[in-house]
């Protein structure tokens, strides 16, 4: 029998078919028992570095490294949706909630090791170390379930994004805490400080006046891969001018697609990165699940199995009572508490830094990171105690039945307005599916012969067994401006393909809604007050024409100072209402 003889880029590319082959096969399945795609992704990586020997399982560091790529576009994607003026509103969260999170976690986890014995130098590294929870982790499982605009999931992006601010100044702390420590250390450790604020600036800066020109001269190359390719190319250079400043790959990139929120490429963009986001963050599960050492695991294994539950329990204790203190409402908190008791990868880097520094032994940094990896495999699982946790409403709610859903027209809000809306699409036979999430409304409206359907408009699984992936036009009705909001960013993320009609509340939720990309909200009192306005000309004596003309000349008028707040108001950072208070009114 002749001996294959293969090269060894003949072995990294059957290495890397062996790695697809099991993701395919263990993903899928777990995907259909209800555990989730990144549930699969990890067990196919533990699954291959346990039974499969092969270059990137001897060294999984390297492949970790590498696959990081995934969070890096993952953390890209996030920034271009977040625009510079929403994250302004979310400052409070950031440096109020993320700053607490982090240090009372990193004070409450140092406890047991300290009570073990260890050095409080030890101590406060393990301790701030499992503080930080998995921002890809947490983020995908959101993204999944179509609830990162959801109060918890802001709640949880706020601390995650705190966490990656936060590893510049844990990094200086294991410089300080470094048994070779001292004036010297210390004075490097602000020098790199400086560094990264530079870095940021340097990045911010980049973005805000040199980006646009590029991507302009770009297009109109006519050659669509070239943007793609810059586009990588924009995501790599914040990278690594972040690492090179000490701060996290993930963090260059979030900034760097902030700063392009507002550019007119931000679709183009998203579209191009988005199919290597997925490939990668894959890949990235899958190495968190070969770097699990079973060798580290089978040695330690009673300290893993009381230290993993502890973590978990303790991080989410604290994460609950933190947010509870800042007056999160029950429901809330619980779900964040669920969503970001793991340990994630800045913990990887903190911990080789501590070892780096002589802080932490190579045992101890081995047992730690089976700690995180194995509390990132039980975090789906977690978040399944959601329901023991928050009180069932059984007499505000009915059952979610879709059985009969489906339709043309998908309405999400029955009241005074949808039911107008209701009427007109009803009375030219067109199927309509109509979606409330009052349960007393639904049960007023059966009893009145009216089939509506009970359901949260915000949680894309309800949307989806509504029928919103078939629907050519979905009409969002609620008269709560900021649910609003949230179905909107849902709809258009998940069901693309329907046309989107939106009722505004007020002047400011149409503003809102214009820079969200809805051409022509509906505000529900304008056409109502045009129709009364008419109605007093002609009883003041104006002839019928007279008046059309005039309602026609104020529908003009105020089309133009629409326009002229929605320019105002765009980028401008802060709250819509207070930016719209600082235009001089212009008189009719």
């Amino acid at each position: 029998m002749p001996v294959i003889d293969l090269s060894p880029l003949e072995i990294q590319f059957l290495e890397a078919l062996a790695l697809i082959l099991i993701a395919c096969l263990t993903v899928p399945v777990f995907k259909r028992i209800g555990l989730g795609a990144i549930l699969g992704y990890l067990a196919a990586g533990v699954i291959v570095g346990a039974t499969l020997s092969l270059g990137f399982t001897k060294n999984p560091d390297k492949l970790l490294h590498f696959a990081e790529f995934g969070v890096v576009l993952f953390l890209f994607v996030i920034g271009l949706e977040m625009k510079p003026a929403k994250l302004w509103e979310m400052r409070g969260d950031i440096f109020g909630v993320g700053l607490a999170q982090v240090v009372l976690c990193g004070g409450v986890l140092a406890v047991p090791p300290l009570a073990l014995g260890m050095a409080w130098q030890v101590s406060v590294v393990i301790g701030f170390g499992l503080a930080l929870s998995s921002t890809a982790l947490v983020m995908l499982a959101l993204d999944e379930r179509g609830e990162r605009g959801s109060g918890y999931g802001r709640k949880a992006f706020a601390i995650l994004l705190f966490q990656d601010l936060a590893i510049v100044p844990l990094l200086l702390m294991v410089a300080l805490l470094a048994p070779s420590g001292g004036d010297l250390g210390l004075a490097e450790s602000l020098t790199n400080v400086g560094i990264a604020v530079a870095a940021i600036a340097a990045l911010i800066l980049t973005g805000h006046y040199l980006l646009n020109p590029v991507f302009r001269f770009l297009a109109n190359s006519g050659v669509p891969e070239i943007m793609t390719a810059f586009a990588l190319g924009i995501v790599i250079f914040a990278a690594l001018l972040m690492d090179m400043a000490g701060m996290s790959y993930a963090m260059g990139a979030f900034i760097a697609g902030v700063m392009l929120a507002d550019s007119s490429f931000r679709h183009e963009l998203e579209a191009n990165v988005a199919p290597f986001r997925g490939l990668f963050l894959g890949l990235f599960f899958m190495a968190v699940g070969v770097s699990l050492s079973i060798d580290a695991v089978v040695a330690n294994w009673g300290t893993i199995l009381i230290a993993v539950p502890v973590v978990i329990n303790l991080k989410a204790a604290v994460i609950y009572g933190i947010l509870r203190g800042f007056g999160t409402a029950h429901e809330v908190a619980v779900r964040a508490a669920l969503a970001l008791p793991q340990a994630g990868e800045l913990g990887f880097v903190l911990f080789a830094s501590a070892v780096s520094a002589g802080i932490l032994g190579a045992e101890t940094s081995s047992i730690l990171v089976a700690v995180i990896t194995l509390t990132m495999v039980a975090s789906p699982l977690v978040e399944r105690l959601v329901p023991l946790l928050i009180a069932d409403k059984a007499g505000d709610e009915i059952e979610e039945d879709f059985s009969d859903a489906g339709g043309r027209a998908l309405v999400i809000g029955f009241g005074r307005f949808g039911q107008v809306v209701t009427q007109a699409l009803r009375l030219r036979d067109i199927s309509v599916t109509i979606l409330d999430a009052d349960a007393e409304r639904v049960r007023e409206a059966q009893e009145f012969g009216s089939r509506i359907h009970f359901g949260d408009g915000m949680r894309r699984e309800v949307l989806r067994a509504a029928g919103a992936e078939d629907a050519d036009v979905i009409v969002v009705c609620v008269d709560d401006a900021a649910v609003a909001k949230d179905i909107v960013n849902m709809v258009q993320s998940k069901f693309p393909q329907a046309e989107l009609l939106v009722r505004a509340y007020d002047r400011t939720a149409a503003i809102d809604l214009i820079h969200m990309g809805i051409e022509e909200p509906v505000r529900e009192t304008f056409e109502s007050g045009q129709r009364m306005g008419r109605a007093a000309l002609r009883a003041a004596g104006v002839a019928e024409d007279d008046a059309a003309e005039t309602i026609d000349d104020v529908r003009r008028r105020d089309e133009s100072r629409l326009h002229l707040q929605v320019q105002q108001t765009a980028g401008a950072g802060g709250d819509t209402l207070e930016q719209m208070k600082k235009i001089k009114p212009e008189p009719i």
